[in-house]
């Protein structure tokens, strides 16, 4: 087996088949989803920012070429989406969860072990930090947008110091930036959650995909989900070329910015109450659709 084929049976499809386990978790095992999810946003992400920030290689120029490649590609996307929504007349909360859609990419449950298979560990060192970036803005951007659209701002701000991935990501950044050594006893049970965060968010991502239904507004659903697989391409290549990105980094900021609706989404929804169906109608379309756009990207990086 070569070419597409090849990257589709080796990189994509062993993800797309924990996510199958989880769609029939929820199917044939009634597994809550709600409780699932809480588990994930109040205990498992703050480990795994933590975690991974802290023990990252990175040099410090090219973590903040990272972090900035990241907020360029949710800031661009989330102008389209913004414009996009207007042009649509979409509701306050319609545009929260629009704006939710086509802003986040799903670069952990489905970015990083695609980046490892696809492009090695140096990739990947990239990658997480990408990840991190996105994950900061989804949890306190998207939080703030998805509460905004149903409470007052003021409301939605003070929500945002209910997240927990605020606290977790302050208090890497002070030991990094202090140089402290963080005790045994405590990153020993952060690493084991942080283990435990991505395979269970890949099996939310097939939970999610089993209460999908027909949305009541599928165009809007198939309109973002478009901009989220086809805008984000170009525009982080266009955005590497013009920072002079190269490499396993050009590698990875391409292909977290091409994944599909990020299963966070469906997490923050969820919690907002921010049009969960139309939500997790686009991370299950965006999912399916996903290879066909991300082996032939895949092969051109490579």
């Amino acid at each position: 087996m070569t070419g597409l084929p090849a990257i589709f049976a080796a990189d994509i499809f062993p993800i797309l088949l924990i996510a199958a386990a989880g769609f029939l978790l929820a199917r044939f095992v009634e597994v809550q989803v709600r409780t699932v999810t809480n588990v994930v946003f109040y205990a498992l992400l703050p480990s795994l920012v933590f975690h991974m920030l802290v023990t990252s290689t990175i040099s410090g120029r090219q973590l903040w070429q990272m972090v900035l490649l990241a907020a360029l590609v949710a800031a661009i996307m989330g102008v389209i989406g913004a414009v996009t929504a207007r042009l649509l007349r979409l509701s306050r909360v319609e545009s929260s969860a629009f704006l939710l859609v086509v802003m986040f990419s799903n670069g952990g449950n489905y970015g990083l072990p695609l980046v490892s298979f696809a492009f090695g560990p140096e990739a990947l060192a990239y990658a997480t930090v990408f990840f991190l970036t996105g994950a900061v803005l989804a949890y306190t951007v998207g939080s703030f947008l998805a509460s905004a659209g149903r409470r007052p701002a003021g409301d939605a701000l003070r929500g945002l110091l209910k997240m927990p991935v605020i606290y977790a990501a302050a208090a890497a950044i002070v030991v990094v930036g202090t140089g402290l050594t963080v005790p045994t006893a405590i990153l020993r049970p952060v690493s084991l959650l942080r283990d435990a965060a991505l395979p269970l968010m890949i099996l939310i991502l097939g939970m999610q995909l089993e209460r999908a239904a027909f949305p009541k507004r599928a165009w809007v659903v198939a309109t973002a989900v478009g901009i989220s697989l086809l805008l984000a391409p170009c525009i982080a290549l266009g955005l590497t070329s013009l920072l002079g990105v190269t490499g396993p980094a050009r590698q990875a900021a391409v292909i977290l910015s091409s994944m599909p609706v990020a299963v966070a989404t469906t997490i923050i929804a969820i919690e907002y109450d921010a049009e969960p169906d139309m939500v997790t109608s686009a991370v299950f379309l965006s999912t399916i659709l996903s290879p066909l756009t991300l082996a032939p990207l895949i092969a051109f990086l490579s």
